[in-house]
């Protein structure tokens, strides 16, 4: 009942954006002193959703998202070919923190809505 409206897939969404994006921002921040590497990341969930929240069935009575693609960093890489900044990986974690607790208040605030909608507090 829950996963047909659109308010609790779109919150779903955002937390799973958001694990997306902190599972990046940890490989990222593991890799700081990996020659070579280059940083990645996904975008804020805001532009994701502004392309649509499409849902795409990966097997029959399955539905998710599109996944966004991961895209390298433009950060100035150092002698070693590294490209990670851990002061921008603080800020991005912070911002994917923020994001993760807005798709859990959504979540429960539509949950209130249809408690209160049935007569349950």
């Amino acid at each position: 009942m829950y996963e047909n409206l659109t308010v609790m897939r779109t919150s779903a969404a955002m937390a799973e954006h958001a694990a997306q994006r902190q599972t990046l921002t940890a490989q990222n921040i593991a890799n700081a002193d990996t020659p070579g590497y280059i940083a990645r990341q996904l975008p804020p969930f805001r532009d994701f959703a502004e392309g649509g929240l499409a849902p795409r069935a990966s097997r029959s009575g399955h539905q998710a998202m599109k996944a966004p693609e991961a895209t390298p960093t433009r950060a100035e890489p150092a002698p070693n070919g590294n490209a990670v900044s851990i002061e921008v990986e603080m800020v991005n974690a912070v911002e994917i923190q923020r994001e993760h607790v807005q798709a859990l208040a959504i979540y429960k605030h539509a949950m209130d809505v249809l408690r209160l909608s049935i007569g349950r507090k």
